[in-house]
Order: structure tokens, then C-alpha cells, then sequence
């Protein structure tokens, strides 16, 4: 079977770093043309270089890196460092990467790629805020039959809001961007609140990576260690949710996951409700279906599937 060509779009962030070690850990499986970062956990300077060291971590300086916007389109940026730490990735050292971020910006190499593209041949995983990819959408729209699916990390229904009673952080940070997506009309696959609040961290589950026994696994361990420490307390749950990794278990194994055609629409008017993901999980309108909305994930296959894959670090 033939690889797929991804795009990742992210914004590292502990779960972002995490989900890169396992996209990287698959090259049978991913093609990966680039990635690219934004701003949204903490500021652009600080993704695109979390993303540079992830990729030296995983030991793959082949895959580019391009930086791409430092703020929502029209909102003023909010970040995360008290869930993640000043530096995003706080939990492993810090240093400056040899691996070089590209010249060109996020949004020129994505158009530019997928205008080289064949029609349906690339997927798009973007685990932060949205505003890259609608960004690239409104710069030249002829992208949009290249583009195979978007598989990306937002949202929530059942489970509320982790930003705002009612908007989860990445749809939150930049929602005019995340209207624009669930509207391009191409494939789109939603991991939200609902589904990753159910991949927890729970200790077992932490000594597993630690029984790996090497400097990725090490890596993760310090990750999560920081990371289990502010959602555990806020959730008052076994561990934090590995959000973004899921995008790319879906892809990996999509069995793992069961999902619902829905319409789903984004508030970017209400102050009061800003970001709310509206989910017409019953189908009570006329609203057409825009999105598949994953709601239930096997959580030990889940973590069984990203053990395998660190271990090749090994």
C-alpha cells in the first residue's frame, strides 16, 4: 500500500510533540511533504523551534519545517504556557536545533505543494489553531481538490470547553479560521474533546513509557510528567488527555475510532460563546453533514498502537 502524503500543521505543545514522535516513527505509512507551524500554545518563535527539536529528537532532519502565522486572523492571540510551560514543551531540555527552518513561509509551501499535487493525494493534520490552513485556503482556492482529507485536532460537544464553558482551545484561539475549514467542502475529520478526553496518561500507562528505556522514551516520560500535572489537577482524572496524537492514530489504525456524520458549525460572534463547536450530532436540522465527529476511541489500543511505534526509536 502506498504511503500517505500528509501535511502537519501544529503548535508544540507537549501532546503536538508527542503526535509528531509518532508520525515520524511511520514512514511506511506517511509521506510527510512538510510541516508546519502556527502560533497558538505559545508563540511562533517557540513552535517552529519545539517542531525542529522533536524532529532531531526523532532523528529525522529529512522532513522540512516552515513557520507560518503569528496570530489568528482577526483575534488578538492567546497561548497556553500554563498548561504547557514558558517553553510549550517544558519536561526535557531546551536548546537551539541545528535542523533549519525553511525560508518560506507555511502558507506559500502549502499552495505551492499541493497546487504540484495530483487531485485527492494529500491529507492535511492540523493540531492547533486553524489559521494556516484557512489562510492557504483563501490565498488560492484551486488547493482544494488536492486535498484528500483534513484530519484535525478540535472542538468539543459533550465535554464542554477546556478554554471557555463552551470552546475548546484550539477552535477558540482562532475560530473565524476554523469556520472557513469546516466549510471548504473537502473531507473533514474532527478529534475533539470527547474522544481525547478518553486517551488519558493514567500511571500505568506513564510507566510503559518508561519502559522503554531510551532517549525518545525519555523524552516522553519528562513530556507527560509536566503535562499530567496541570490536567489532572483541573479534571481531577487519572492523567491528561493526549489530544493531538489522536489525528494521527485515526490515520494510522481509524478502527480504533468511532465517529458520526454531523454538520458542525463554529460561533465567531458571541462573545459569551466564542469558539463553540455546534454539533448536530442528531441530525435536528437541515444543516448538511460537513464533518465526520469522533466520539469514542479504544483507549488501550490506543496507547498500545503508540508504544509500538516509540519502540522503533529504540
Amino acid at each position: 500500500m502506498a504511503s500517505k502524503k500528509i501535511i502537519i500543521d501544529c503548535d508544540p505543545g507537549q501532546d503536538d510533540a508527542i503526535m509528531l514522535l509518532l508520525a515520524l516513527a511511520s514512514p511506511d505509512e506517511f509521506d510527510i511533504l512538510g510541516i508546519t507551524t502556527v502560533a497558538g500554545n505559545v508563540p511562533l518563535h517557540l513552535t517552529e523551534r519545539n517542531t525542529r527539536i522533536m524532529c532531531e529528537i526523532a532523528g529525522r532532519p529529512d522532513v522540512p519545517i516552515y513557520a507560518g502565522h503569528d496570530r489568528p486572523m482577526r483575534r488578538k492571540l492567546i497561548t497556553a504556557e500554563n498548561v504547557h510551560g514558558k517553553t510549550g514543551i517544558d519536561g526535557i531540555d531546551i536548546y537551539q536545533p541545528t535542523i533549519r527552518l525553511q525560508p518560506q513561509h507555511a502558507v506559500d509551501f502549502m499552495v505551492e505543494c499541493l497546487m504540484g499535487a495530483q487531485d485527492d493525494s494529500v491529507t492535511l493534520v492540523p493540531t492547533g489553531p486553524l489559521t494556516n490552513i484557512a489562510a492557504t485556503i483563501i490565498k488560492e482556492p484551486a488547493i482544494l481538490p488536492r486535498i484528500r482529507e483534513i484530519v484535525l485536532m478540535g472542538g468539543a460537544m459533550r465535554e464542554g470547553g477546556n478554554t471557555t464553558p463552551c470552546a475548546e482551545f484550539n477552535i477558540y484561539v482562532d475560530p473565524d479560521a476554523a469556520q472557513i475549514v469546516m466549510h471548504c467542502g473537502r473531507p473533514l475529520t474532527i478529534a475533539p474533546l470527547d474522544v481525547t478526553h478518553q486517551a488519558l496518561v493514567s500511571r500505568a500507562r506513564l510507566q510503559q513509557f518508561r519502559e522503554l528505556d531510551s532517549p525518545v522514551g525519555d523524552a516522553v516520560v519528562g513530556l507527560l510528567e509536566f503535562f499530567n500535572r496541570f490536567d489532572s489537577e483541573k479534571y481531577d482524572s487519572a492523567g491528561a488527555p493526549l489530544h493531538d496524537p489522536c489525528t494521527i492514530a485515526y490515520l494510522l489504525s481509524p478502527g480504533l475510532f468511532k465517529g458520526k456524520r454531523c454538520n458542525v458549525e463554529v460561533e465567531t460572534q458571541s462573545e459569551l460563546t466564542m469558539g463553540h463547536t455546534a454539533v448536530d450530532f442528531w441530525q435536528v436540522t437541515d444543516r448538511p453533514c460537513n464533518a465526520r465527529w469522533l466520539y469514542e476511541v479504544d483507549a488501550d489500543g490506543f496507547f498500545d498502537l503508540l508504544i509500538q511505534r516509540l519502540c522503533r526509536y529504540g
